[in-house]
């Protein structure tokens, strides 16, 4: 053994010993810290210090850093390493690694986890039953028994929050590190509670948990008075016990000033005001990143403490895995994957050979069947050079097990519709080289990636393949993957608005500032939007928006994936982190990106609604007509559906059913399938610029030119407009002689500005298309206009998958059209706005929509002779298991006779009391021949009724009445009462309620005379039109909501609703007291205002002016002629007339009409002399003088 020995050190002092030059230290006089390195090394770690306990925003609404942002801030500190200890889990722990290691700092995983005082199983008791303790992971053991212990935490030992005991850090603890963490640790709990012995119990246990030196006693300053009483006692502990002691910050911001945004986002977590006294708040403004300097400043008389955070930064080395094998796939005897993957392709080709035989020689093909050959084979032997054979044939397997259960799967989505493998296989339903979709945009050999295949399912069978894969690969290997709401711009200012108690109407205004458009943030819409700029001289607007600016991107919420799977080759819990949801969902805690990056395999398996309405529309077709549709055969030219198109009928058309989509339609007039792709890609920020310039060439009112003449067989389709992604792929083969491959990664390149790439690029691209004779000049405009378009060019594969189904729903809309509007309304079914929408739709087309009947009524909306019925399960209250029960007994024994023999019928355990009058208001109990009213007059009788009649059936009773089998009547029924039926009014009403629209009439349809003369458009054709413009509309007030602003005057905000529609209307202070009448609900109105658009979905109305639909055409008459005889007129009638018109001046003429029967006639204009303000009340009081029906409007 060598004793080294170093002289004179002092403190913060590098030293290499001469005989050993990699050896060096970094030292204090009280202590030495050996550092094993170079000297080189050690001079990029001069500060003797590392934050070993720090949260990120991962600690959901309690954490306010971003993992950049601390890894930045501890890189310019001069820290050589950096812990990430979130409360509970390990949500952000990859992401941290991963950047950590990318930007040169050494990552330290860990978890500041709960655990429970008693066992992790005991629920009872309230929420503080567990103390905190930092873990840190030493190394990749301690990293998998980290994950485990997260892991259990929510699976086994969730109340109300995710804990484990002292039995799992017994039995996981290896590789483990453990600080005792804050005033909340066992430790530092004990000694706050004046129990010292109790506390060196906790430590010593805690130590032989983890093992000598694998336990640390935390010491942390924040100017808290509990932590100055605890802390010398801690420092004592550590004498008498030998534990060793670290300090840190427990930070949970960077800046010391971000302590306010802190507070506010506290206060979000918990739905407090930061005004309210009673409420979680950290007591100071310290926990924050601090320097070595000031952490010094703190600890420097204990340099141990310091010193001892290097020490287990050094300790920690944890080396992640980043590659997964494959989940294996078990393929016949004699078959490895790759033979088996050449077959099921080959065999696949050939199935699909045989429709490409039939449009050859039509000259249908721009390919010939030899190049699909050729094509096939290079795909095929590219897969199994890049070694993904066992991927596809993942994919086929359960798309296969999908399509043999007749489970509606997509065309496909993304790249992968680009290859021919895919085509053959049946994984994508869109042939490649017929749209000229290349592979290299999915598999590019020059630039290996895993594959990326996402899937689109019935939205109701999903769950059916995700259990499929399940029992394939074991339960304990497939989960869902975790995903994370952020705080967006406008999401993030309306949460800070709200916790400083800022009225809405000042919130909503400033957050409707800033662009609804996807990645808006605030800086971007500051620098856009003047009037945002403007609002920030408030001082209460700037610090909403300071404090917004600092919240905004954080993480706010962990939830479920709408589509991610991932399939691990063993047990997920050994390799990351899981949690059971809130809905008893096993997901994992790291998120998709994450899950990439160590190269689990993970897929998407998406709900695609649209799937589910065309799998019903077309059984619909099948069982109502006998017709079975075979949509892959359907040609893609029908002119009724281009017509359809063209005229913007698209609601419930996949992807074209958006007013400004619509808008775009009508003035785009799509006449053939590529049309179609075109505007799916284009529509979409950024590209939807290009529209205008896009339609004009297709419709000749410019000329079609291209970047050069070479390129018209690429541009011709898009009228010489670059749209794909594939088309700059194109270009560049052309031009410059480019392999597909190397197209790709220029086209990923141009995309993203990948500045450095770009540069090699530009020269490769100028070279090769001077060897095409294509001048320097020439080359580098179209490069430029590549690179122009590159930015927002859209995925070509992916567009005509969509367009695809776009044109098939289209299809089924046009030809069969009942079926598809009754399906499409099931699949709404919940979505009042949708539902609503919907009706209006099968209005226009001609489509009655017969309300609700418990005699005809099926589940779903029904189809049928040309009408849809509505379907039970959307009326509210009515739950699945009482519709079941009808429909049980009306397949069995045929229609209810009466509401007596109803509730005796059906199943009383899903019919109560509540149920009954959902049926009675919604009109479905209208066919047993009863008013409304009598058959809730009589809804306690009837079910008294029927538990009788039940009763004594069950019993065997037959009593006076004869046999009490079912359906046979157990004894007389009670008469209904003698009472009118509710007024038109109520009777809507009540349907509102129960069906959230009107089926016996509407409240507009009395005023539908004002409607017609005063209306410009009705609601959905302004929202189809998708333009900003002043209108005038019809409507009735629902939802008010008077909201303050900030002066304290009052405005409102409600909706209007039409027959067709609904929109936000706004009424600002200054119009409010004059109409606040009138803001009632169901209070019918003609609104004269603005309506604006935002965005693709946000739209309002403002408000200038509120009219009462009722008496509206008197108001707004120009002449009223009033006719009386004068054998009923008394000598004072003229006298009192004159009067009457005298005392209601306005802009109305007066023509007056004197007759005797069979005599004479006079008459008398006035209006040049008189005019009158008309109303329905001067109107009744002429007619008081004149006789009834004696005034006659004319506008």
């Amino acid at each position: 053994m060598t004793t080294l020995q170093f002289k004179n050190v002092a403190w913060d002092g590098i030293y290499c010993h001469p005989g050993f030059p990699d050896l060096c230290i970094i030292g204090s006089q009280q202590k030495l810290m050996c550092f094993c390195g170079s000297k080189e090394l050690a001079e990029k770690t001069p500060t003797p210090f590392v934050h070993l306990h720090n949260h990120s925003d991962y600690s959901l609404l309690d954490g306010a850093s971003r993992i950049d942002r601390m890894v930045d801030t501890a890189l310019s500190m001069g820290m050589p390493a950096l812990a990430l200890t979130d409360h509970g889990n390990l949500y952000g722990a990859l992401q941290f690694y991963n950047t950590a290691r990318k930007k040169g700092l050494k990552p330290i995983i860990g978890c500041e986890i709960y655990v429970a005082k008693e066992s992790r199983h005991k629920k009872t008791g309230g929420g503080d039953q567990s103390n905190h303790l930092v873990l840190l992971a030493e190394n990749l053991t301690g990293y998998h028994n980290l994950s485990r212990l997260a892991s259990y935490g929510f699976i086994e030992g969730f109340y109300y929050k995710p804990r484990i005991d002292k039995e799992l850090l017994s039995q996981y603890h290896e590789g483990l590190i453990a600080l005792s963490a804050c005033l909340k640790g066992a430790v530092p709990q004990k000694l706050a509670m004046g129990e010292y012995e109790g506390a060196v119990a906790e430590a010593l246990e805690l130590r032989d948990i983890f093992g000598e030196g694998n336990f640390y006693l935390e010491l942390q300053d924040h100017g808290l008075e509990a932590q100055r009483r605890v802390n010398p006692s801690i420092i004592e502990i550590s004498k008498k016990t030998g534990i060793p002691l670290i300090c840190s910050n427990d930070t949970h911001y960077i800046r010391r000033d971000d302590s306010v945004a802190h507070d506010v986002l506290l206060c979000i977590g918990t739905g407090k005001l930061v005004s309210q006294q009673d409420r979680m708040r950290y007591e100071s403004d310290q926990f924050y990143f601090k320097s070595y300097e000031e952490m010094k400043a703190l600890w420097g008389e204990i340099p141990e403490s310091l010193l001892n955070t290097v020490r287990i930064a050094e300790r920690c080395d944890l080396q992640i895995e980043t590659s997964q094998p494959l989940p294996p796939f078990d393929v016949p005897p004699g078959y490895d994957a790759d033979s088996y993957f050449e077959k099921v392709s080959r065999e696949g080709f050939r199935e699909r050979r045989t429709a490409l035989e039939v449009l050859a020689p039509a000259g249908k093909l721009k390919h010939t069947l030899a190049e699909y050959e050729e094509r096939l084979s290079f795909e095929i032997e590219m897969i199994k050079k890049m070694r993904f054979s066992s991927y596809f044939l993942i994919v086929w397997d359960l798309l296969k097990y999908a399509r043999d259960h007749a489970i509606p799967v997509g065309p496909g989505r993304g790249s992968v519709v680009g290859s021919l493998v895919a085509y053959s296989m049946k994984i994508t339903d869109v042939d490649p080289l017929q749209y000229e979709l290349f592979f290299e945009r999915f598999l590019n050999p020059e630039r290996i990636a895993p594959p990326d295949i996402d899937m689109d399912f019935c939205m109701n069978r999903r769950a059916e393949v995700i259990e499929y894969v399940s029992k394939k690969y074991g339960r304990d290997c497939v989960c869902q993957i975790i995903t994370f709401g952020t705080m967006a711009a406008r999401g993030v200012i309306r949460d800070v608005g709200r916790s400083l108690d800022i009225p809405y109407a000042d919130v909503d205004r400033i957050a409707k500032l800033i662009p609804g458009e996807l990645n808006a943030t605030i800086d971007k819409a500051l620098e856009q939007e003047s009037r945002l700029t403007d609002e920030m001289n408030d001082p209460q607007i700037a610090k909403l928006i300071e404090i917004g600016k600092r919240l905004e991107g954080l993480s706010r919420h962990s939830s479920t994936h709408a589509a991610g799977v991932v399939i691990a080759p063993k047990p997920l819990i050994e390799l990351i982190p899981l949690q059971k949801t809130n809905k008893d969902e096993i997901t994992t805690q790291y998120s998709m990106k994450e899950l990439e990056s160590i190269g689990l395999l993970k897929m998407d398996f998406l709900a695609l609604t649209t799937l589910t309405v065309i799998d019903s529309t077309v059984k619909r077709i099948r069982e109502e007509k006998g017709i079975d549709v075979d949509l892959a055969s359907v040609p893609l030219t029908d002119p009724e559906v281009f017509a359809l198109f063209s005229e913007g009928r698209t609601n419930g058309v996949f992807q074209f059913e958006s007013g400004g989509m619509k808008a775009e339609l009508r003035r785009l007039k799509p006449e053939r399938f590529e049309d179609l792709i075109a505007l799916n890609a284009l529509y979409r920020p950024g590209p939807m610029d290009m529209i205008p310039d896009f339609i004009k060439r297709k419709q000749g009112l410019i000329e079609v030119e291209y970047p050069h003449p070479i390129l018209e067989g690429i541009l011709k389709e898009t009228y010489g407009v670059i749209v794909y992604q594939e088309q700059v792929m194109q270009i560049a083969s052309k031009m410059a002689g480019f392999s597909l491959g190397e197209a790709d990664i220029l086209r990923k390149a141009m995309g993203k500005k990948l500045a450095s790439v770009m540069v090699s690029m530009r020269e490769k691209f100028i070279a090769g298309a001077k060897k095409n004779n294509i001048s320097e000049k020439e080359a580098v405009q179209v490069f430029d206009l590549m690179e122009q378009f590159a930015q927002y060019g859209f995925n070509k594969s992916h567009a005509t998958a969509y367009a695809l189904l776009a044109y098939q729903t289209a299809y089924l809309k046009v030809h069969y059209p009942v079926q598809f509007m009754a399906a499409l309304l099931t699949s709404e079914i919940g979505n009042t706005e949708k539902i609503v929408m919907y009706i209006a739709e099968c209005k226009d087309m001609g489509i009655p929509v017969l309300p609700p009947d418990i005699n005809e009524s099926a589940l779903d909306f029904l189809s049928l002779d040309g009408k849809i019925r509505f379907g039970m399960l959307a009326i509210r209250n009515v739950g699945e298991a009482a519709i079941r029960s009808v429909l049980e007994y009306r397949d069995t024994h045929g229609r209810f006779r009466s509401l007596f023999h109803f509730c005796e019928e059906v199943d009383s355990r899903s019919l109560n009391k509540r149920v009954l009058e959902s049926l009675v208001k919604s009109g479905a109990l209208d066919s047993l021949g009863l008013k409304r009213s009598q058959c809730m007059a009589m809804i306690d009788m009837a079910i008294e009724y029927g538990q009788k009649v039940r009763r004594d059936r069950e019993s065997g009773q037959k009593g006076l009445f004869g046999s009490l089998s079912s359906g046979d009547t157990a004894m007389p029924e009670p008469p209904p009462p003698d009472i009118p039926e509710w007024p038109l009014e109520q009777r809507l009403a009540f349907e509102k309620e129960t069906l959230g629209f009107y089926v016996s009439g509407h409240p507009l349809d009395r005023f539908a005379e004002g409607v017609s003369r005063f209306s410009d458009k009705s609601i959905a054709e302004l929202i189809s039109d998708a333009q900003t413009t002043e209108c005038k509309v019809a409507g009735i007030v629902t939802d008010f909501r008077p909201r303050r602003t900030k002066k304290g005057d009052l405005m409102a905000i409600f909706t209007l609703e039409d027959m067709t529609a609904a929109v936000e209307t706004v009424v600002f202070p200054a119009s409010y007291p004059k109409f606040e009448p009138y803001m009632t609900a169901d209070f019918p109105l003609l609104v004269t205002g603005r309506f604006e658009v935002e965005d693709e979905r946000g739209y309002k109305l403002i408000a200038s002016d509120l009219q009462p639909l009722s008496g509206i055409c008197e108001r707004n008459a120009k002449t009223l002629c009033i006719k009386a005889k004068l054998s009923g007129l008394s000598e004072r009638s003229a006298t009192l007339l004159h009067g009457l018109l005298e005392k209601n001046p306005g802009n109305t003429g007066v023509e007056v009409e004197l007759y005797h029967p069979s005599k004479f006639r006079v008459n008398i204009r006035s209006s040049d002399f008189v005019k009158v303000k008309s109303s329905p009340e001067l109107i009744q009081q002429i007619e008081s003088i004149c006789g009834p029906g004696s005034v006659h409007v004319v506008d």
